[in-house]
């Protein structure tokens, strides 16, 4: 009999740029950090690459289209809080179609924040990502003691 192997949750993040501002949005109704801004992102649902599982995400939840060749990952995070996760973020300057909340029930606001004035109300992982993007820091542990 085989041994079952460890399995993490994998989820893309989008940073979708303007100038020197990002798109956040805030979460509504969702039961994880609610009232707090966070990006584009969602879940690899399985057998799905991570550009087009953060073009799924980006038509979902916002009703834009992303061409593959327009999306760069910019960051790889090993995250642990309740569980464990790898998160993959990516950016882009370029998208089709204007942007709008297409998940009301999920997002009470989308709006565009400068890097360097972000709110103070945004997930702090979200927050960590942001600032590595900007330091030009490829991949981070968050959530591990230091022991690990």
């Amino acid at each position: 009999m085989m041994a079952q192997r460890f399995k993490t949750i994998t989820a893309v993040h989008l940073f979708l740029l303007r100038k020197n501002q990002v798109l956040l949005l805030r979460r509504f109704q969702t039961g994880y950090e609610d009232g707090n801004y966070s990006v584009i992102a969602g879940h690899i649902e399985g057998n799905e690459e991570v550009k087009s599982a953060m073009i799924r995400e980006a038509k979902e939840e916002v009703a834009i289209h992303i061409q593959p060749e327009n999306l760069k990952v910019v960051g790889v995070m090993h995250r642990k809080a309740s569980d464990e996760r790898i998160d993959f973020f990516l950016a882009t300057h370029h998208w089709d179609r204007q942007i709008v909340n297409a998940e009301p029930h999920k997002c009470d606001d989308l709006s565009w924040f400068d890097l360097d004035a972000l709110p103070e109300n945004i997930v702090p992982y979200i927050r960590k990502a942001l600032e590595n993007y900007q330091k030009d820091i490829w991949f981070d542990s968050v959530g591990w003691d230091e022991s690990h």
